[in-house]
């Protein structure tokens, strides 16, 4: 395995602009057909005690370097060639430019600090290759000594000790994603450990990576993400309606396909009494993202169950922070029940002994110049600047008026 040597200050990490989690795609076309002017702002957080602020410099260079990012012809042809998109979007996407004026860095008392703001069309395909350039510009400062071959045989342990802890099971219904972009190691460790997980590992189905799927011949797998749910807080007239807006906006770009559901922008509890019959059935599934998973998957088999819907017809991804362990742990307990997808991210892709992955998101905190506001079933996951706006979402949502201290 030849491994390539790295200048992050001169050399571009991101050579595809399909370099990208497809739920940014599959969410900018809805994004791009349904609210064209509406404008919106993000910021960086690391949920830890990390100073990434010496780095600023490295990762607005390649912000930069960025702009020369374009949809190639072989990637138009890919994308007409898949049923999620269509002609007009596709278009506009091969005119499409990164324009580094939209994003603000800069080192603030040693800590990262990250503001981007521009028409939502545009914003939407920051987030997930900037976090993708931030993670590995950390590490490669830091962890220059770390070779592909280290991760790959890290990720061969953890495949001998999935054999072992589900040796007693009827894994044939086992599904393992690919969601390690965001916080991935670097791009390479990336490309390399799912090449591992096609040659050893038969319950691989697909890759979060648009550039990766195009590469490998795997499905694109993605839907929404929280921020979906969040601009709808002022795209929707009526705040207490906005989760059921964002859902039949959904349906509407996509009424047979992508139909999974994320759960968590608000709580379980409130996404379910949302979650009524009709949409129950026009989506697939749902995906947990915070919160304790049993808890979460028991609540969404009651409630298809409750509404008189098999659950065998449905499937659950489980997306917070797995690991093998917590998958097959998960698995073990549903299986049996209902259909199950597993997506592991960080754990597949900066798993690297002496490493520490970053625990990095940005995420909405504005939309039209107003707030936003993910609540999640993690407490230590809220994001929003306005105390009040949090009050009047969790009264509109008939949830208990505490608010947490945002992240």
């Amino acid at each position: 395995m030849l491994e390539r040597t790295m200048n992050v200050a001169t050399d571009p990490i991101l050579t595809s602009i399909l370099d990208t989690d497809a739920y940014k795609l599959h969410m900018q076309q809805a994004v791009f057909h349904r609210y064209h002017d509406v404008t919106v702002s993000a910021e960086f957080r690391c949920r830890g005690d990390d100073l990434l602020g010496e780095y600023a410099a490295d990762i607005s260079a390649q912000v930069d370097m960025m702009r020369s990012l374009q949809l190639g012809d072989d990637e138009y042809s890919y994308l007409r060639g898949l049923p999620f998109f269509q002609s007009d979007y596709l278009d506009w996407l091969r005119q499409f430019r990164f324009n580094p004026d939209q994003v603000r860095i800069r080192n603030h008392h040693g800590k990262l600090d990250i503001r981007i703001t521009g028409p939502w069309r545009e914003v939407i395909l920051r987030e997930v290759p900037l976090l993708a350039v931030i993670s590995e510009v950390v590490h490669r400062r830091r962890s220059p000594q770390v070779t592909t071959a280290d991760a790959v045989a890290r990720l061969r342990q953890k495949l001998l000790h999935f054999r072992r802890i589900s040796a007693d099971l009827d894994t044939s219904r086992f599904r393992l994603m690919d969601f390690g972009t965001r916080r991935r190691f670097s791009r390479q460790v990336q490309f390399e450990v799912v090449a591992e997980l096609q040659r050893e590992f038969p319950y691989l189905i697909g890759t979060s990576n648009y550039q990766l799927a195009r590469e490998r011949g795997l499905p694109p797998v993605g839907t929404q993400a929280h921020e979906w749910f969040q601009a709808h807080q002022q795209i929707s007239p009526v705040l207490a309606n906005s989760q059921r807006a964002a859902l039949q906006a959904w349906l509407d770009e996509y009424p047979d396909r992508l139909g999974i559901a994320l759960t968590d922008c608000i709580t379980m509890d409130a996404f379910l009494r949302d979650f009524g019959p009709a949409f129950a059935r026009a989506y697939h599934g749902l995906r947990h993202d915070s919160g304790d998973p049993v808890e979460w998957g028991e609540k969404a088999i009651a409630h298809y169950q409750q509404l008189g819907i098999d659950p065998l017809t449905k499937t659950l991804v489980f997306s917070d922070s797995l690991d093998f362990d917590k998958a097959v742990m998960l698995y073990r307990h549903f299986w049996q029940r209902i259909n199950l997808v597993f997506g592991i991210g960080t754990r597949l892709t900066c798993d690297i002994p002496s490493i520490k992955p970053l625990n990095i998101v940005i995420k909405l905190v504005e939309c039209n110049g107003k707030p936003v506001a993910k609540l999640s079933d993690s407490p230590g996951k809220t994001m929003c600047h306005d105390k009040a706006f949090v009050r009047a979402l969790r009264k509109a949502f008939d949830l208990p008026l505490v608010v947490k201290k945002a992240s």
